[in-house]
């Protein structure tokens, strides 16, 4: 049975997009699949029994689905995804997830997306799905080339954080800058990243006076 459906939910993969040594964009058949923006999928090889969740990252309209991936050295699944090439198939099952933008008010609030590394893919997603959505972006990385792709975001909505180099826009932790820079008490906030950086930024952002309901969080990895 397991096969058999691991044979059902095969995407033919049409593109990989190696961003730095460790991580890449997979670019897959879309298929049947429809999805909101800021879901996730879970994804995996063809031949194996384990999947991993993976945020969307390309944009609804889009004729494909893309994701980011970072190998985890001695993982189960990452380094044999960054193996496959275009041609090959991967295990993808539905697109699932609360964490979106409320359809009805997305084009009237303002966002601040703050995101870790790889958590980035959500807010990508969304922004490429709504040109018209107003949001800046904090992304706190180590070094600046783990800015996947920054120059799909307008530059100046795009505030690239760096720990370990003096390469991003502010050459330190993403939390540091947080607390320095003023937050519009009305916007809505969404948090993707690692937990560390997730509960750290919640107790800023309260105490900044953000209110409760307006942040959001999934935590990536």
């Amino acid at each position: 049975m397991k096969n058999n459906r691991n044979r059902l939910n095969l995407h033919e993969i049409l593109e990989v997009r190696h961003l730095t040594d460790s991580t890449f964009v997979i670019r897959f058949e879309k298929n049947d699949l429809n999805f909101t923006a800021g879901q996730h999928v879970c994804v995996g090889p063809p031949n194996g029994i384990h999947t991993r969740e993976y945020s969307i990252y390309s944009a609804v309209e889009d004729p494909y689905i893309e994701i980011l991936v970072k190998e985890v050295e001695n993982g189960l699944i990452t380094p044999v995804l960054k193996k496959l090439k275009a041609g090959d198939s991967v295990v993808v099952e539905e697109p699932v997830g609360y964490f979106s933008l409320n359809e009805k008010e997305k084009l009237n609030k303002k966002y601040l997306f703050i995101a870790t590394g790889t958590g980035i893919s959500p807010f990508h997603c969304m922004v490429k799905s709504n040109p018209d959505l107003k949001y800046e972006i904090i992304h706190g990385v180590r070094t600046a080339e783990e800015g996947y792709e920054r120059t799909e975001y307008t530059q100046k909505r795009y505030t690239l954080c760096s720990s370990r180099d003096k390469s991003g826009d502010y050459a330190g932790r993403l939390t540091n800058y947080l607390q320095e820079i003023q937050i519009d008490k009305d916007s809505e906030v969404y948090l993707c990243g690692n937990c560390n950086m997730i509960h750290d930024a919640y107790d800023i952002l309260e105490n900044k006076g953000i209110p409760n309901e307006q942040i959001h969080a999934e935590v990536y990895f």
